[in-house]
């Protein structure tokens, strides 16, 4: 069965995100498909589904799939009251977690997360980082702008490049694991630390599984895929940092709070260690943050994952998921409740 045409019934949907997300995720075509497949009014956007307008009440009433994406608000037990038909959330993100409560699973709501489609981008973030740190392009970029004058950079940037180098990957996570298989063509070595993964299927993924301890000791880039759970508070702290040789490169695409900045940032200020930080903890640093200026970090705002046409990647997915719903088949990317204590 071809899931995006056999559909035997056209299930109501109601598009729920934060104010502008449905702009940029879904464009004319999207907005036509969606409305072959499913009943909706696709210009009909809930941010509050707790006190919704009662137009966006009705809809809500009448709803078997809700289509969230970053910025929908949690369904909560009373919300899920006001949604009796609700059977299925797709969710067109990464994280369900601010999303998707206990009440969801306790009534037997299918959910689907495109957080493997998002990994790619971010994947693609890390694998760009990691060729340039290895080549030094940030400190070359540098030099050459203050120097503005011939330059032996041979002498000067002796060692440096990607040839034969060790890249250790933290986690593998959805994003971990698609880093790896990027990273694939190029003549480095992969390391990689994740508890939940043993030897064979590291060898199987294309790395080498090893401690966190071994990973920073021996890696010239440590880059950070793990989720942001209690256990993961601080992954990378002092004790991580101390261990990673002279002009090593950490690089987080993760969460801020997976690094204690505190201690990294002594390393940085002496310029021990350079750094990529898509993300950082708070989110946004203090206007008076040294990360902002050192000429040997890359910080950039959060901008790894989907953006800007990267988002249609995200609609596509999300509405060849409504499609299979509506032909009463299973979500190919399903969330899984059970595994929930260790995902992102």
């Amino acid at each position: 069965m071809d899931p995006t045409t056999d559909i035997p019934s056209r299930p109501a949907l109601l598009l729920s995100m934060g104010p502008g997300i449905a702009d940029q995720l879904l464009t004319t075509r999207h907005r036509t498909r969606l409305t072959a497949l499913v009943r909706t009014d696709p210009c009909l956007v809930a941010h509050d589904l707790a006190r919704p307008t009662p137009e966006v009440a009705a809809a809500l009433a009448d709803a078997e799939v809700l289509l969230t994406c970053w910025g929908a608000p949690p369904l909560t037990e009373g919300v899920l009251d006001a949604a009796p038909r609700l059977r299925a959330v797709v969710h067109a993100a990464g994280s369900v977690k601010g999303l998707v409560t206990d009440a969801c699973w306790r009534r037997g709501i299918a959910v689907a997360s495109a957080a493997s489609v998002n990994a790619l981008p971010v994947a693609e973030y890390a694998l760009g980082a990691i060729l340039f740190a290895n080549k030094r392009v940030l400190y070359a970029a540098h030099r050459y702008r203050t120097s503005r004058a011939p330059y032996d950079w041979q002498r000067e940037m002796a060692g440096v490049g990607n040839y034969g180098r060790t890249v250790g990957v933290v986690g593998a996570s959805r994003i971990g694991r698609r880093l790896i298989q990027l990273l694939r063509p190029f003549d480095l070595r992969v390391l990689l630390h994740d508890p939940y993964v043993d030897a064979a299927e590291a060898e199987r993924l294309g790395a080498v599984a090893v401690s966190l301890d071994t990973l920073c000791a021996d890696s010239g880039i440590v880059t950070v895929h793990a989720p942001q759970l209690p256990a993961t508070h601080h992954l990378v702290g002092a004790r991580e940092l101390a261990l990673m040789p002279d002009g090593a490169t950490l690089i987080n695409t993760a969460r801020g709070s997976l690094v204690d900045e505190t201690a990294l940032l002594p390393e940085l200020l002496s310029g021990r260690l350079h750094a990529v930080l898509d993300v950082t903890d708070p989110e946004l640093p203090p206007a008076d943050s040294p990360l902002y200026d050192l000429p040997n970090v890359l910080l950039t705002p959060h901008i790894a994952g989907s953006l800007g046409g990267e988002l249609h990647r995200l609609a596509d997915w999300a509405l060849d998921e409504v499609a299979r719903f509506a032909a009463g088949l299973p979500f190919a990317d399903p969330v899984h409740p059970a595994i929930q204590d260790r995902s992102a």
